[in-house]
């Protein structure tokens, strides 16, 4: 366990060197040895905020609504084990102010009950709902799916046994790297199958979504903003327009592909 807590100190304390990381994967032969040691199998969902407008219902027969937070209800509900991270590293290691640094990372399965308890605690299925309820309720967006880099630096086992559901921010997330990165690693952290973003009329081109976006997705062209093709589909942009110009809307049937998905690379029962 001391091994582990002293990778996590090592963690912490590189992390601002991510972005460094980030670029030597563009390196061939380096590129495609990170990849393997740290990327390989993966396949993490960025889930927006449930504001999404369902586009197979009428909106109003909210009772039939699926809503993005139910992926992640879903697997809490699935999982035979809870673990909940003491803290958040990514903003621990950034010092972060404007996010609560003591909501950690949610992991479900077998392999995370390995972890050392110095870094958290296995948690009943109320308390892992009530956690990603109050990440919501800051502002957080949830990252789900399978990412070796987690059991990895973890220590734990098997890989295949370990989901993870982080809570971000747009402001120190890990993943404020994907432009840096190889495009067959980036790649592999992607939308909600089924989202759309777009830009209507309103647009004043203010530039606040562009300062949101962790991914550099929108920009400012011809005093409008728009959405380009690295979207991640995390809807900050939607929530901090004044001018309500950015429509985020889902399809409802790619929700539950995105389950069969998750469920199909990841054992958790």
């Amino acid at each position: 366990m001391k091994g582990t807590r002293q990778s996590v100190s090592l963690l912490r304390r590189l992390f601002k060197y991510r972005f460094i990381l980030a670029k030597v994967t563009h390196v061939p032969i380096i590129g495609k040895i990170i990849d393997k040691m740290l990327f390989e199998n993966d396949d993490l969902i960025y889930l927006p905020r449930d504001r999404v407008i369902d586009k197979d219902v009428d909106i109003q027969r909210p009772e039939e609504l699926i809503l993005p937070s139910q992926v992640v209800n879903h697997f809490i509900e699935k999982a035979g084990h809870h673990w909940i991270m003491d803290t958040c590293i990514c903003r621990e290691s950034t010092d972060c102010s404007e996010h609560p640094k003591d909501i950690g990372c949610l992991f479900l399965g077998e392999a995370p009950q390995g972890i050392d308890t110095g870094l958290g605690c296995s948690v009943t299925k109320q308390e892992a709902f009530d956690h990603v309820k109050r990440a919501r309720k800051a502002g957080l967006v949830h990252l789900i799916g399978r990412n070796k880099l987690d059991p990895v630096w973890l220590d734990v086992k098997p890989e295949e046994k370990f989901l993870t559901i982080c809570n971000c921010c747009p402001c120190c997330c890990l993943w404020r790297m994907i432009p840096d990165l190889a495009p067959d690693i980036s790649q592999k952290i992607h939308s909600l199958p089924g989202i759309e973003i777009n830009v209507n009329d309103d647009c004043i081109g203010c530039g606040r979504c562009a300062e949101v976006c962790f991914v550099n997705a929108m920009k400012i062209q011809d005093g409008k903003a728009r959405v380009h093709e690295d979207c991640r589909g995390c809807s900050r942009c939607v929530d901090i327009c004044g001018q309500n110009a950015i429509e985020i809307k889902m399809d409802r049937s790619k929700l539950r592909q995105a389950i069969s998905d998750i469920e199909s690379s990841v054992d958790i029962t």
